[in-house]
């Protein structure tokens, strides 16, 4: 079907929210807390002004509104991304993708035509993980991945457990995996979102039709050592923490070039952090990422072998804790074309699908339903700041081949091209 996207009621609201939740210090909608809560209540409200559409929020805190289709037992498309953010971020980054879906789902309530089938938005809760270093809460949620023993005790820098704020927020932890039926019957799922780095912007392509997401591993190292004064302890003494979680930062990144993909010390934590003390422990935050699975799974060894060499080195212990981890997920082939196709016919010229460094809602949903994303363009080729942009073009470019590309997955899920999601 053809279905067109009104761009400029999507970039109004865009700029709408974050008027209210944003400014030039960058967004405010940190997940679980209540700018959050208040941008989503406006979101709610925009949603309440279409005709046909309910809105409901399942047992994740995910918030979902539903437009039947015609035919409402044959599945359903879902549509979305996340509205949360990080803290002093962009003013695109997630909510592009809502605003997008909210530019579908009102194309199709304004049409007086009934969509071939059932069309879901979905505002996934807690995308970032930005307050409790665990992504994709919400996603995880839905998939049926999501341990809540594995993350009930994290914390925020304040000391809150990851459980008691999303109780303040009325969603029970242990009770998020019932999310997992509102994924019964979906048969794609289709996500619009800003690149985030240099690919595009770099090759001159306004947007472009993503391959898949890579596989993720999150590591929380800790050394430990012994704390004593930096005055009367001799350098050949010393049971280092900090200078051996040093050392181990250094490696980590030559196995990150060596096997062609990213690694990150994302923070160090030294304790007791003062300046006349030797740390006696340091935690360093470690993210990993490959597209190869067989590729991420060496460089995870390589990482914490790294690491017990640099504990032996200054005399220290080291243990790890995985906090968080992702399969590589590629996207549906027959998806990916359609988008590809979208891209080239919204003016965004032909290239080859690019694969996604950061992780996505789609990640969780992919393994589960078909699914394809698209990126518009950074430039600045930067995320997760308040300078964040993409040019005007290349985001009308990428609105309108998201609604194309919607529009051909509807045609495909009623043409009975898609298989059922695997819930």
């Amino acid at each position: 079907m053809n279905l067109v996207v009104d761009a400029d009621r999507v970039l109004a609201d865009l700029k709408e929210l974050h008027e209210r939740h944003g400014g030039p210090g960058g967004a405010r909608r940190l997940a679980w807390s209540e700018d959050w809560l208040a941008a989503r209540e406006w979101f709610k409200g925009k949603l309440a002004e279409l005709d046909g559409v309910t809105v409901d929020r399942d047992e994740a805190g995910n918030i979902w509104a539903e437009l039947p289709g015609a035919n409402d037992d044959g599945g359903f498309v879902i549509v979305g991304s996340h509205i949360d953010a990080v803290p002093s971020g962009g003013w695109l980054d997630g909510c592009l993708g809502v605003m997008a879906a909210l530019g579908v789902m009102r194309a199709l309530a304004g049409s007086g035509v009934r969509p071939p089938v059932t069309v879901r938005l979905v505002d996934w809760a807690d995308e970032e993980g930005a307050r409790f270093g665990r992504s994709l809460l919400g996603s995880s949620a839905a998939a049926g991945t999501l341990d809540p023993d594995d993350v009930r005790d994290l914390r925020d820098a304040k000391g809150t457990r990851l459980q008691d704020a999303l109780a303040a927020c009325d969603v029970d932890l242990d009770g998020a995996g019932a999310a997992h039926s509102r994924l019964e019957g979906a048969l794609a799922y289709l996500e619009l979102h800003i690149e985030q780095g240099p690919v595009l912007l770099d090759t001159g392509r306004l947007a472009s039709a993503v391959s898949g997401t890579f596989g993720d591993e999150r590591y929380l190292i800790t050394f430990k050592g012994q704390s004593a004064h930096a005055g009367s302890t001799p350098m050949r003494l010393r049971k280092d923490s900090l200078a051996a979680a040093a050392t181990a930062a250094l490696e980590i990144r030559e196995v990150g070039i060596r096997h062609d993909g990213v690694c990150t010390v994302g923070a160090m934590t030294a304790d007791p952090g003062v300046i006349t003390a030797i740390a006696g422990s340091t935690e360093m935050m470690l993210d990993l990422r490959h597209l190869d699975a067989d590729a991420l799974a060496t460089m995870l060894e390589e990482n914490l072998d790294a690491c017990r060499r640099a504990a032996d080195q200054f005399d220290c212990e080291v243990s790890h804790r995985r906090v968080f981890g992702a399969t590589p997920t590629p996207f549906h082939p027959k998806l990916v074309q359609l988008a590809r196709g979208a891209v080239d016919a919204a003016g965004g010229g032909d290239g080859d699908p690019i694969p996604s460094g950061p992780l996505h809602d789609a990640t969780e949903i992919g393994r589960l339903v078909p699914t394809v994303m698209i990126f518009a363009q950074s430039d600045p080729p930067l995320s997760h700041t308040a300078i964040e942009d993409s040019p005007e073009e290349a985001l009308r470019v990428a609105i309108e081949a998201y609604g194309r590309t919607v529009g051909g997955a509807l045609d495909a899920v009623a043409a009975g091209e898609l298989q059922e999601a695997r819930a």
